[in-house]
């Protein structure tokens, strides 16, 4: 059976648009190409190999995000991204993180540089849909960087932002620190206090 070439083309960029440009080869796999054609589009300059087995169009704008697209595919989708990089995301205080943050399944294996796996769950609630990936809610982001070691000052300074956002926040945010453990509730606490002085 022939395959249409221009029909292949046009699924790849459809699964492509939802991910900045970028695709898996079991995606590309499942859109048609065989993993002979895969080679020969990106030994021809077709795609871009960007990692093992991930792929860009080469004429995709560069988008905001991008780089978190990249690493969810990477992940197999089984990432959810968090902590500070979360913050970045939702424009929550100055945090400038110099690696991705995910969270991951504990079964999860694959390591790479520039990333930092946390392992762990996060309930679909505490989820939120970008796109081309899944990043942690306001709420279970600010949660998770006060159990981290991030500064107090700049953990204050997201919850400004937060409950600028937000104005419920501050009480869902006490309410739901009982979750984290004694360290975590009072480092909360006290950027809390931090935050309502300011």
């Amino acid at each position: 059976m022939r395959v249409d070439r221009q029909d292949l083309r046009r699924r790849l960029a459809a699964l492509a648009a939802t991910q900045s440009g970028y695709f898996s080869a079991a995606q590309a796999l499942g859109v048609g190409y065989s993993y002979q054609a895969q080679k020969f589009h990106a030994d021809r300059g077709n795609w871009i190999r960007v990692d093992r087995g991930l792929f860009r169009l080469p004429e995709w704008p560069v988008g905001t995000h991008d780089d978190l697209v990249r690493w969810s595919l990477w992940a197999r989708g089984r990432a959810v991204v968090s902590h500070e990089t979360a913050l970045a995301v939702h424009e929550l205080g100055e945090a400038n993180p110099t690696a991705v943050h995910l969270i991951v399944p504990a079964n999860f294996r694959s390591t790479a540089a520039g990333v930092v796996l946390h392992r762990g769950s996060v309930d679909e609630h505490d989820i939120w849909e970008h796109e081309g990936f899944r990043v942690t809610s306001p709420l279970r982001t600010l949660l998770d960087v006060a159990a981290s070691h991030l500064d107090l000052d700049q953990l204050a300074s997201a919850l400004v932002d937060g409950c600028a956002k937000d104005p419920t926040l501050e009480q869902t945010i006490i309410g739901r620190a009982r979750e984290l453990g004694p360290r975590a509730a009072t480092r909360l606490h006290q950027a809390l206090q931090m935050a309502t002085a300011a």
